[in-house]
């Protein structure tokens, strides 16, 4: 069977758009003739449409599209369709949706299927929309028997989990209704390492149920989840008959009874993957919100700079406007490492000096703050002048504000609210501190675009004379290592003593993250490359009291 593989990047809610690349798709391979061409997880309506899978529009507009889909197939005589949306559950009690694939064939519906597995951790909240199927008959097409699956109904594999939280697993069960061929539709997250993790579980079904399993996932960035791809066709015996590129669309036929020898599985750099999955995902969220330009602080540091480079990598450096905004406590550095970071990457560059505004301040509260030593509040105020001065360009000239702070300050709190948390996307928010100075060797790597000196000096928030990040936190690779066990994995403060690290270091960063729950609830959306960002996937208590 000829399979084509609809690796793309649809946008949530765009009915026109999404049908627009079927349709495009379809023309595409009319010399290829394949006979099945399949899509992505949710294809029609964008994955994750979320609450909007509560207004009846929106199901009335899945329905038509459906309808749309039927009356395309009817142009390309012969071959299948293999699409992700939404159905309606008729049934007298439940939610009343169910997440689907259909199979169309010359204006008609094959069949219809149902996900089975409806994730609930992380990211996922799927039963909060969606009924459950039972199970997922196979379905004879051509020569083959199809095992269609959504995603998840994958994924019910004990290898990969601590606790099996699936009492099922539906391909085994399709393996035993006769399947063939195993195809799975899937809207499935891109983290740092997870594209080993597929590559290894569809092998393993492939091997164990000797059918050939092709994969079809999702690309591009909808909101904070970032989708890369790297769609795959496994053979009965192992062999990759074909991997899909990261981050790329791409539309590739692969003939699942090839005897070639099959591609290889391309090595992945985490830090040059970490880097692909933000550009895709800036490019995305400012493209999507419609929005064409952005606006970012550039304090010399080495995090607004990789911020930078992103966003002219992602958008082009004609769209991007950096500022720079020196205080009494600004190094000279800093203001000329900003210049040259701007002149490498040809973005707009201007120079606010808020010294002036910041004295105002300092004039006005003065009978407020009399007798009271110089601290946290003043330091504060000059980060909060520059979130002003910031959204004034972005109201003024309709840009995207993006925020700079990595996930090790958002983390214990080491960003001011309403100064430089102010933004409506915070592009490394999910990036600790050690690999943004992966990603700045990585830009680097063919010429020098962030200035050396930004990379190479000690990390400072300049908001107090000879300040350096390190006078307030622990060493940044310690930090991030008690950060990774502790929100990452879940680990206790006693277990991360126990990895050897020192027990008052750990109280307090265990301390700081719990205490600044309430930062990040009011943080702007973040890109998510790790396997516990901070936002929707992460759900704790404000007003709490607990101890470790």
């Amino acid at each position: 069977m000829k399979i084509a593989m609809a690796q793309l990047n649809p946008t949530v809610g765009d009915f026109e758009g999404n049908l627009a690349l079927i349709e495009k798709t379809l023309r595409s391979l009319d010399g290829a003739r394949p006979d099945l061409v399949v899509f992505p997880e949710m294809f029609l309506t964008g994955y994750p449409p979320q609450d909007l899978l509560e207004r009846d529009w929106f199901v009335e507009r899945a329905d038509r599209a459906l309808a749309e889909t039927l009356e395309i197939s009817r142009s390309h005589a012969g071959v299948g369709i293999l699409v992700g949306t939404i159905s309606r559950n008729e049934d007298a009690v439940g939610k009343g949706l169910r997440n689907a694939a259909f199979l169309v064939k010359d204006g008609a519906v094959v069949a219809e299927r149902h996900k089975i597995l409806l994730p609930t951790y992380d990211v996922f909240d799927e039963a909060r929309y969606f009924d459950p199927a039972d199970r997922s008959d196979v379905v004879p097409f051509g020569d083959e028997i199809l095992g269609i699956s959504i995603c998840e109904d994958a994924w019910s594999d004990p290898s990969l989990w601590r606790r099996r939280i699936y009492a099922s697993d539906p391909i085994e069960e399709q393996a035993r209704d006769g399947a063939t061929v195993f195809v799975n539709i899937s809207a499935s997250p891109f983290s740092v390492g997870k594209d080993e993790v597929r590559r290894r579980l569809f092998t393993g079904h492939a091997r164990r149920h000797g059918g050939t399993f092709v994969v079809v996932n999702q690309v591009g960035g909808n909101d904070e989840l970032l989708f890369d791809g790297r769609s795959l066709c496994v053979a009965p015996d192992g062999r990759l008959l074909s991997y899909l590129a990261g981050f790329r669309e791409e539309v590739a036929v692969v003939d699942t009874a090839s005897e070639e020898p099959g591609v290889g599985f391309p090595p992945d750099d985490p830090v040059a993957s970490v880097r692909e999955a933000l550009v895709t995902g800036l490019r995305d969220y400012v493209g999507k919100c419609g929005f064409s330009k952005v606006v970012l602080g550039l304090s010399g540091g080495i995090d607004s700079a990789v911020v930078c480079a992103l966003a002219a990598d992602a958008l082009g450096p004609a769209n991007v406007l950096g500022i720079t905004m020196p205080s009494p406590y600004s190094s000279p550095g800093s203001i000329e490492d900003s210049r040259k970071l701007a002149e490498n990457l040809g973005v707009s560059f201007e120079i606010v000096p808020i010294s002036e505004i910041y004295e105002s301040y300092m004039d006005t509260l003065e009978p407020h703050l009399e007798g009271r030593e110089i601290g946290i509040t003043e330091e504060n105020i000059q980060a909060r002048v520059r979130g002003n001065i910031l959204m004034a360009h972005s109201n003024e000239y309709g840009s995207l504000l993006l925020s700079t702070g990595n996930k090790s300050e958002l983390a214990v709190g080491y960003c001011t609210l309403y100064g430089d948390m102010s933004g409506g996307l915070g592009v490394i928010s999910d990036v600790p501190k050690t690999m943004v100075y992966g990603l700045a060797r990585c830009i680097n790597a063919e010429r020098e675009i962030i200035p050396e000196a930004t990379i190479e000096k000690p990390p400072s928030a300049e908001l107090r004379p000879d300040q350096q990040d390190q006078d307030t936190l622990p060493p940044y690779d310690v930090l991030d290592r008690i950060l990774e066990l502790y929100v990452d994995d879940g680990a206790s403060l006693a277990a991360i003593v126990r990895e050897g690290f020192d027990e008052a270091t750990v109280r307090w960063v265990v301390g700081a993250v719990d205490a600044n729950e309430y930062k990040r609830r009011q943080a702007a959306p973040g890109l998510r490359v790790t396997s516990k960002a901070f936002g929707t996937g992460r759900r704790m208590p404000i007003a709490a009291r607990y101890q470790h």
